[in-house]
C-alpha cells in the first residue's frame, strides 16, 4: 500500500479501494481558537474620525451655493421646456391655420376661374370696344439679354 502525506498537516493516509482513513496511531490534534481582541482605537483615531464627520462652516457654504445653483438650473430648464412646448404648440397652431386659408384661396381661385367666361370677354372686347386680334404680321419678337425685366419706356429695338 502507498502512503501520501499533506503537505498542510503531517498526517499519513493509507491508500486502497474504500475511503481513506486516517491510521489509529495518529490522531490529529486540534488547537482551540482564541476569541480575537477588538482593538481599541487609540485617541487620535478617535478624534480624527469624529473631524471628518462634522461639517464646518466653508464646507457648508460651499454645499448650500451648490444645491441652490442647482434648483435655478433645473427651474430654469423647465422654464425653457415649456417655453419650447407652448412654441411648438403655436407653430402647430398657426400651420393649420395657414392649411385653412390656402385651402380658402383655392377654392376662391377655382370659383373666380369659373365664374369668367371667356367667350363673353371676347364679345365685348369685339363688339362693344372695338378690339380686334393682331396679325401675324403685326407681331415682332426680340431677345433682351441685357436685363431680365422689361422697363415700359425703352427703345424697341428695330427688326
Amino acid at each position: 500500500m502507498a502512503e501520501k502525506r499533506s503537505s498542510r498537516h503531517t498526517r499519513e493516509y493509507i491508500e486502497g479501494n474504500t475511503v481513506r482513513k486516517l491510521r489509529p496511531d495518529q490522531v490529529p490534534v486540534t488547537r482551540e481558537r482564541e476569541p480575537r481582541r477588538v482593538k481599541q482605537p487609540d485617541y487620535t483615531v478617535r478624534r480624527n474620525q469624529e473631524k471628518a464627520l462634522q461639517m464646518d462652516l466653508p464646507f457648508l457654504v460651499m454645499l448650500t451655493i451648490a444645491a441652490i445653483l442647482t434648483l435655478y438650473l433645473c427651474v430654469n430648464y423647465l422654464k425653457i421646456q415649456s417655453s419650447i412646448t407652448s412654441r411648438i404648440h403655436n407653430i402647430e397652431t398657426y400651420e393649420k391655420e395657414l392649411e385653412v386659408l390656402k385651402s380658402e384661396n383655392d377654392a376662391l381661385e377655382t370659383s373666380i376661374n369659373t365664374y369668367v367666361d371667356l367667350d363673353y370677354v371676347y364679345q365685348v372686347a369685339t363688339e362693344e370696344l372695338g378690339m380686334v386680334y393682331a396679325n401675324k404680321n403685326q407681331i415682332i419678337m426680340y431677345n433682351k439679354t441685357e436685363s431680365e425685366y422689361v422697363r415700359q419706356y425703352d427703345d424697341i429695338p428695330e427688326h
